[in-house]
């Protein structure tokens, strides 16, 4: 028989057993914080109809989307989490209470070239906020509120969200006469942190033709900058010259007011006008979170405010305000900076039970103990020596090897080795797992470490 090598395809992760654990306990927080909002969680299919995925896409997306024949059927790997909610709740509409409240963190798959950072498979963490018609600005105010939550979870301090509204952009474009160029506007300013001041006016007047000194006045306008009450002050300068813009500027005051109420420092939340987003269905608030020492990673979380989810798949108006973090990348960046927490335990018990008598029932007894105790336990049943049981675990890198020879089971005790400092004492099984679960406590620490 012909060996094959074994291989992962380029732009697919696949984790050791320590790193998988880190994994998810990010997700493991995120399943937490969601649910203090009150967010369902909500599970769509991988493969959909590709018609059901290609009705908002087009362009890149169909270069990018894996599709495929099955007999007649025309079906495609999803390519990110909204489209299938969009789909969901037009489907579910009559069965589902509003606004509807739904998390869901889940693989998508992109056909697009493997690069360092950037994967074919990967997973996205998404909630959104829908609503039957309309959905108070209250609930673009509480998204920030999610999202600081999220990253203080991970064990962060030093991140921003930054906001802004695409109502002020569209409104300020409006007052330059620039309104049918505001989508190509928009993207080009979307790319001034990756490229700079210089090359985006450049884009602005050779690719959108526009004049130079409208192109000043847009970089001077999205240069605007201080703390949260100097920039929307500075807002109103322009205020009274165009509804929307007038409009926008309501919401984002609205959004920055109740973000106190929420618990958010001002540390950890900026309003930005340089924010755009670069799709063309957000329609208000949108959000841009980044790790303060650590630029070059880009954003972590985004989204917005839209109010068309679904136009495709119903008559109904289900506006919506949503974000999404792309958690393999943000994972593999974390790792790859060294912020991942090596000394966090990730092992799969928290005791390795190993019977040292060729009978083992005591020893199955003592680990349903500690189970019942609370203690997650593996019993090691393999017929080999000490030291290779100990290389065992070793090498899981599990916290306590827990004990039981002739000796113990005459004392009626179990001997709990503690396998970072060697400590070994002999304990009783009702009082060996409150022992273990409070050193457990003791050794616990951020997700996430700040450098």
């Amino acid at each position: 028989m012909e060996r094959i090598t074994p291989r992962t395809l380029s732009g697919f992760m696949e984790l050791l057993p320590a790193k998988q654990a880190k994994m998810e306990k990010m997700m493991a927080v995120l399943r937490e914080t969601y649910g203090l909002f009150g967010f369902s969680a909500l599970d769509t299919p991988v493969i959909e109809d590709a018609k059901i995925l290609l009705a908002k896409g087009g362009g890149e997306t169909e270069k990018q989307i894996y599709r495929f024949q099955k007999g007649d059927s025309d079906l495609a790997l999803r390519f990110d989490l909204t489209v299938p909610l969009a789909k969901y709740v037009a489907l579910h509409y009559n069965e589902l209470a509003f606004p509807f409240r739904r998390y869901q963190i889940g693989k998508v798959y992109r056909g697009e070239r493997a690069q360092r950072g950037r994967f074919r498979e990967f997973y996205q963490a998404d909630i959104d906020i829908i609503g039957d018609g309309k959905l108070d600005i209250l609930n673009e105010a509480e998204i920030p509120a999610i999202i600081y939550r999220v990253f203080r979870g991970f064990g962060l301090n030093r991140f921003q969200i930054r906001v802004n509204n695409r109502k002020i952009l569209n409104g300020f474009y409006a007052m330059l006469d620039l309104s049918e160029k505001s989508g190509d506007i928009m993207r080009t300013v979307d790319k001034l942190d990756k490229i700079g001041a210089e090359k985006v006016a450049k884009i602005l007047i050779d690719d959108c033709g526009l004049t130079a000194s409208d192109a000043d006045e847009i970089l001077k306008f999205i240069a605007i900058r201080g703390t949260n009450a100097e920039v929307l002050t500075a807002l109103e300068g322009y205020a009274g010259r165009n509804e929307l813009f007038d409009l926008g500027l309501a919401e984002l005051k609205a959004v920055t007011a109740n973000l106190s109420a929420f618990g958010v420092p001002e540390e950890n939340f900026a309003v930005d006008l340089t924010i755009a987003r670069g799709l063309d269905y957000y329609t208000g608030t949108v959000y841009e979170t980044t790790l303060l020492d650590h630029p070059e990673i880009g954003s972590v979380c985004s989204g917005g405010r839209y109010d068309n989810l679904a136009g495709y798949y119903t008559d109904k108006a289900l506006p919506g305000v949503g974000i999404s973090i792309g958690l393999t990348r943000l994972f593999y960046v974390l790792d790859e900076q060294g912020l991942l927490n090596d000394a966090l335990p990730c092992a799969p018990c928290d005791a390795l039970v190993l019977p040292m008598t060729e009978n083992i029932a005591a020893a199955i007894s003592l680990a349903e103990a500690l189970r019942n105790g609370g203690v997650r336990v593996q019993l090691y049943g393999e017929q080999k020596k000490f030291k290779q049981k100990m290389s065992y675990a070793d090498k899981i890198g599990v916290p306590y090897a827990v004990l039981l020879g002739e000796d113990e089971i005459a004392e009626g005790v179990c001997s709990v080795k503690d396998m970072t400092t060697g400590q070994q004492v002999k304990l009783p099984a009702s009082e060996a797992a409150d022992y273990i679960l409070k050193s457990l406590q003791n050794n616990c620490g951020p997700l996430i470490l700040e450098k």
